[in-house]
């Protein structure tokens, strides 16, 4: 029996996971929370949203390379073709911003909403919010390039 369609739900299910994730909190819940909320409050639903949802995509940043890595040496990374690579490159691209949007700009804002220091807040929910829309369209390219990529040639 062949891991091949495991790997491949695992590696799918993680993106969705992930990049469906960033759509939602980006383009639906972003500009609601905006219209609704005073900083304070809105700032203190981030921090517990992101707590939640980041326990979730760590999950996807180990899955997704692991699966990926392990289809990729299956076929010989010479022989894969020239959207593998370009997924492995983005891939590592977005693993790499979604570190530092935890480790910088989401500790920043845990302290500051610990602190009530809501302007402080404000700044590490910007940073956030930049990161996040890098990834996303990040996310989207590399969903293209999944599924279109043979194209390339």
């Amino acid at each position: 029996m062949t891991l091949e369609p495991l790997l491949r739900f695992l590696h799918i299910a993680g993106v969705t996971l992930w990049v469906g994730g960033m759509f939602f909190a980006y383009v639906c819940l972003r500009p609601a929370v905006a219209e609704l909320l005073e900083p304070p409050q809105r700032l203190r639903l981030w921090q517990r949203v992101f707590a939640r949802f980041f326990v979730w995509v760590w999950g996807a940043v180990v899955l997704i390379p692991a699966s990926g890595l392990i289809l990729l040496g299956r076929v010989g990374f010479a022989a894969a073709p020239l959207n593998w690579h370009l997924m492995l490159t983005s891939g590592v691209v977005m693993v790499a911003i979604f570190v530092y949007v935890a480790t910088g700009p989401y500790a920043a804002l845990k302290r500051a909403v610990d602190a009530e220091d809501w302007k402080a807040g404000g700044v590490a929910l910007n940073r956030i919010r930049r990161a996040v829309g890098s990834n996303l369209m990040l996310g989207v390219l590399t969903i293209g390039l999944a599924t279109l990529g043979r194209m390339l040639g």
